[in-house]
């Protein structure tokens, strides 16, 4: 049975993808008091784990390199706020990389700063982290929409700030290694695939009284983040990792429902089962056009899309692709 067939089967259709979850750290700290937040909220030594700790806050030092760490911490938790000229939606780094990124199955950013340079197969040629960082704003931030019409520039400071920020969280982890802890821990599929419909009832159980029924997350009347919206215009765009159906069950298996689970413990709230269903249901739903569109959906399937997602089938009578 191929791919298109198994995931069609399944309660009539299946299809979206991520963040039953994005995880939210909480409301955007004021500014004075954004270093005792994050403090608070850094994860905890998980040495029997055999994760990498990366330093305390209050170890940032007092000088140019530190400002440059803050400024990036600043970045990376408050997107919206901090760099919001290059966000196209209402989406902060810090819902896909919980605990100011810094906890462990949870694609921490102490993870990714040994592994680069690397090939990836999104671009198909080797990526600097200053390319890495300005695709996650190209695709989860759905840059292209935004009031810059695209990803900070190569070398701009934002990034020079974000990089200082990951360079100082992995201070002692071996370069060129995959830590243990880095991204998320895969989830294999079950055997009976993945259904839109049941993961439409274990969201609307588990996910909609943070994200709302409609799936458009929650934000303040000047337009602060309390929890992100997982489909449509303010969503993370078809060429985002989490439209991926498995990504995005892995990310919500140990990391969703908010305070029920436990990441740096692979410890999960829901079954593997409703993981992917819910994370099929998600993304079944419209979202901001993938950056790649090769001008039909059937040519940018073809191109981009040949791994485990729902891009270009139909969902509910309509093929999936068009942009929110």
């Amino acid at each position: 049975m191929d791919r298109t067939r198994k995931v069609r089967n399944q309660s009539g259709l299946v299809g979206a993808g991520l963040l039953a979850a994005f995880l939210m750290t909480g409301p955007a700290a004021a500014e004075d008091n954004l270093d005792a937040q994050v403090e608070l909220e850094q994860a905890p030594a998980a040495g029997e784990e055999g994760y990498h700790q990366p330093p305390a806050i209050a170890d940032i030092p007092d000088d140019q390199f530190g400002e440059a760490v803050r400024r990036g911490m600043k970045a990376f938790n408050n997107t919206l706020e901090y760099a919001g000229e290059y966000v196209g939606n209402g989406q902060n780094c810090s819902n896909c990389h919980v605990g100011n990124g810094t906890v462990a199955n949870s694609a921490p950013l102490w993870g990714a700063w040994p592994v680069y340079p690397k090939y990836r197969g999104k671009n198909d040629h080797v990526n600097t982290m200053d390319e890495r960082i300005r695709g996650c704003f190209t695709y989860s931030m759905n840059a292209g929409d935004s009031e810059a019409g695209g990803p900070p520039e190569p070398d701009s400071q934002v990034l020079k700030d974000m990089q200082a920020y990951m360079f100082w969280q992995a201070q002692g982890a071996p370069v060129g290694e995959n830590l243990p802890g880095r991204g998320y821990k895969d989830v294999p599929m079950p055997e009976d695939g993945y259904s839109v419909e049941r993961g439409e009832q274990v969201y609307d159980a588990q996910c909609a009284i943070c994200h709302g029924a409609d799936g458009q997350g929650e934000f303040s009347e000047s337009g602060e983040q309390i929890f992100p919206a997982l489909w449509g215009p303010k969503a993370y765009n078809w060429g985002a990792g989490m439209h991926r159906v498995n990504t995005a069950a892995a990310f919500i298996k140990y990391n969703m429902p908010l305070g029920k689970a436990d990441p740096s413990k692979l410890e999960g709230a829901l079954s593997d089962q409703e993981a992917w269903d819910v994370a099929a249901y998600i993304n079944s739903h419209e979202r901001p056009q993938d950056p790649r569109f090769e001008g039909t959906i059937t040519d940018t399937e073809e191109a981009w899309h040949q791994h485990e997602c729902i891009y270009g089938h139909e969902v509910n009578g309509a093929e999936l692709g068009q942009g929110a």
